[in-house]
């Protein structure tokens, strides 16, 4: 299978390269693609070097799948070339998210809806993708009517200047600030740009992406996202009302048998997720699963991944074998 790498040299493709490898996906022709600066470079992938080509190169080349991360931009005029060509898009930006013509798709949740004329499909925010992977089979059990989530985002959601600013930081060296703050020993209540509703567009992304991956319009979302000075994962607090009563042994038991999920959640021996243990790993961590007691019929959760694994990367691939696995390619 030819497949294309779009955005091969950024953090979430050197990822999702790493991971092709690691899940054995059926490559047996990697195109690295990225900017006309990078063409010519070479990459290695499996013990094989392999030249980085620009994209109409990568479209002539017509691979069977094209994985992108290289920006909403490059989407918007790239992943329709693609498609053109009989290539099926995994686009990782926004571009498409939105867009009612295509899938916004978590496999583990809503990977069914997925047919062979799905030629560009859209993989969801980063923090989305955890907060539905928890919320989807208690939604299914127990109706949502409200949720209210509060992020603790790592600068590795912000790209690889983001990271750099933060050591910067650490090492007492002046450098380029990506964050109109300083991030190290702060917490910026700032992630994506300020929209007319004094929301930004990461927690805008939080309010809508959900119903369009369970499909659902009838609960409402509100939430804050922050970003914190932690090199890789995001956290959430969150806090679910649902239509009908709940018993927390039955809600940490459907968690514990949800495919990517592993509940971590024995405050007593203080064993609860954290962003440090979620490193390198694919699940989502559940913990600090309690009652809300202020209000009927109402949970809290604390969940936490790799943003760049399951929030971005693995998604995305694990999106491309289902597509295999069901011989929709």
């Amino acid at each position: 299978m030819k497949v294309a790498v779009v955005g091969a040299t950024g953090m979430v493709g050197n990822v999702m390269l790493q991971i092709l490898a690691e899940r054995n996906f059926p490559v047996t022709e990697l195109i690295p693609v990225a900017s006309e600066r990078s063409v010519g470079n070479q990459i290695e992938f499996k013990g094989k070097k392999y030249a980085i080509v620009g994209l109409q190169t990568a479209v002539d080349m017509k691979p069977d799948v094209a994985l992108f991360s290289a920006g909403g931009e490059t989407s918007l005029i790239w992943a329709p070339k693609f498609a053109e060509a009989g290539t099926t898009v995994i686009d990782n930006s926004s571009a498409w998210r939105m867009d009612d013509t295509k899938k916004l798709v978590v496999p583990e949740i809503n990977g069914d809806v997925l047919t062979s004329e799905d030629k560009i499909i859209a993989n969801p925010n980063c923090s989305t993708i955890q907060l539905v992977m928890a919320l989807g089979p208690l939604h299914k059990k127990y109706k949502m009517k409200r949720v209210v989530i509060s992020t603790y985002q790592s600068v590795s959601g912000t790209g690889i200047k983001a990271v750099q600013q933060l050591d910067n930081e650490e090492a007492g060296i002046e450098g380029e600030m990506v964050y109109p703050h300083p991030i190290g020993r702060n917490a910026l209540p700032h992630c994506d740009v300020f929209l007319e509703n004094g929301y930004t567009k990461e927690e805008m992304k939080l309010v809508k992406e959900p119903k369009k991956i369970l499909g659902d319009n009838s609960f409402s979302v509100t939430a804050t996202a922050v970003r914190i000075p932690t090199a890789g994962g995001h956290s959430e607090a969150v806090n679910v009302q649902f239509e009908n009563d709940f018993d927390l042994a039955t809600v940490r038991e459907i968690l514990s048998k949800t495919d990517g999920i592993i509940v971590q959640d024995d405050v007593q021996n203080n064993v609860y997720p954290m962003p440090i243990l979620a490193h390198n790993k694919d699940e989502v961590f559940v913990g600090r699963i309690r009652r809300d007691e202020s209000q009927e019929n109402t949970l809290n959760m604390w969940i936490v991944a790799d943003n760049l694994r399951k929030g971005a990367a693995t998604n995305t691939i694990q999106i491309a074998e289902y597509l295999v696995a069901n011989n929709l390619l």
